[in-house]
């Protein structure tokens, strides 16, 4: 695919002149497949078990990703220029599984042309981008799902509803973990290297900044890279602290600091191994992520990936399933002695506790990749809102966008959700957006 061939002017003539198809009663939904990676290949096999689709086409800048696409829906149309596909009048609705610095552009283009858009997490790279993703859905009414899945959890959900309806009590603490153990070698380390002939390495880089080819840069590599990706927090945090602000009925984060950087593993990587993000709420609530990537000892004992502290109970959710241990609590005040008192105060005010509440275990699965499909699909019929709205999902990339930039400027950010910017640290906005590669540029933003 050559450097925006077509110019964006152009462009928006063509996209204008496409109709929208209407879908009849029995029609199915025409897909186009944008990115056709691991994550979009699986996304696919989930999609072909739907009877209402039908894939239309497919985009990517690998050939050999592109015939895999083909031999699983031989009548996929194949490109290596996604517009063709936003060109198509015989497509409705398109699924972007490109790496994360692509999707802002994508997304708008989409939107733009009047497809609606499946959106694989997180969002978008940056802060700025996510808020023009969100203004570019509402004005062209497009139907959107952001690929949160765990929102279409029937077992999250269930969790999610007890936790709103006080049945742990009041949460004041939320703990998010991602534990994986890549060390010593982690990715290895290659060297630089000419790209393959089939490749249009510019093209990949898009937006991005001019670098030599590295095969570690990448398929799924490339999250450990900060030109393409906002690291372990974006990619597998955003999953959990979407779940926790839709718990909580969380807003925007007040207050975040973070601490951590590449501590055990030597393979070239840029963002952290190891990773502690704290952010504050207006709820006055404290929301934690953990990041180990250098072992895998269980960060809670029953290595759950969520953990919600209430007053009445602990609940943890786990891959299988999620559990509530009850807390132990009191009646009485607290147990205060005289001076000449000598007894054991601790185990004098621990008498008399009881259960606040049954422990409980809910099996389940977490993942809900069909559903979250099905859940897209079926709105694109009826033009209801999806699960993952992008307003929700762009709060939550955001929240952990913070995280990202709490580290890097090594110091405690303040947000104003009313500017959209930091309001204690000039330097911090630096990192809301970066100056795109020419020619590539996102509408409605000027750096």
């Amino acid at each position: 695919m050559s450097e925006l061939s077509l110019s964006r002017r152009a462009f928006g003539a063509m996209a204008a002149g496409v109709a929208h198809s209407a879908l009849g009663a029995s029609d199915r939904v025409r897909i186009g497949m944008i990115g056709a990676g691991a994550r979009g290949d699986r996304l696919l096999d989930e999609l072909l078990k739907l009877d209402s689709v039908e894939i239309g086409a497919v985009c990517d800048l690998h050939p050999e990703r592109v015939a895999l696409t083909r031999s699983k829906a031989p009548r996929a149309k194949a490109t290596d220029d996604y517009r063709r596909i936003l060109e198509d009048p015989n497509i409705d609705a398109v699924l972007i599984a490109t790496p994360d610095h692509w999707h802002a552009i994508q997304f708008v283009d989409a939107c733009d042309a009047g497809k609606d858009v499946y959106i694989e997490k997180p969002l978008s790279l940056t802060i700025t981008e996510g808020a023009v993703m969100a203004r570019a859905a509402q004005k062209s009414g497009r139907v959107v799902q952001v690929g949160t899945q765990r929102r279409s959890s029937a077992m999250v959900r269930q969790a999610v509803e007890l936790i709103r309806s006080g049945g742990i009590g009041e949460v004041v603490v939320a703990k998010a973990f991602d534990a994986l153990n890549e060390w010593p070698l982690g990715f290895g380390r290659l060297p630089d290297e000419p790209p393959p002939a089939s490749l249009d390495w510019s093209a990949w880089l898009g937006p991005a900044p001019n670098r030599p080819f590295n095969r570690n840069r990448t398929f799924y590599n490339y999250r450990w890279f900060t030109d393409y990706s906002g690291g372990q927090l974006a990619n597998n945090g955003i999953h959990l602290i979407d779940v926790i602000r839709w718990a909580l009925d969380l807003g925007w984060p007040r207050k975040v600091s973070a601490m951590g950087g590449v501590y055990a593993i030597k393979d070239g990587r840029e963002i952290p191994d190891t990773l502690e993000v704290m952010w504050e709420f207006d709820r006055r609530v404290l929301v934690t992520f953990s990041q180990c990537n250098s072992n895998e000892a269980p960060a809670n004992p029953r290595r759950a990936n969520l953990e919600f502290r209430g007053t009445k109970g602990t609940l943890y959710i786990l891959p299988d399933r999620f559990e509530v241990v009850p807390e132990s609590v009191s009646s009485k005040v607290r147990y205060r002695p005289t001076p000449l008192d000598r007894s054991n105060t601790r185990s004098a005010w621990t008498r008399d506790r009881a259960a606040a509440m049954e422990p409980r275990s809910v099996p389940g699965s977490e993942m809900a990749d069909v559903e979250h499909l099905r859940n897209f699909v079926d709105c694109v019929r009826s033009r209801k809102a999806c699960n993952a709205s992008v307003e929700e999902a762009h709060v939550s990339t955001a929240t952990c966008l913070m995280g990202n930039i709490a580290l890097r400027t090594e110091s405690t950010l303040f947000w104003d959700s009313t500017q959209q910017r930091f309001s204690n640290n000039a330097a911090a906005n630096r990192f809301l957006h970066y100056q795109y590669r020419k020619p590539y540029t996102l509408k409605g933003v000027t750096v």
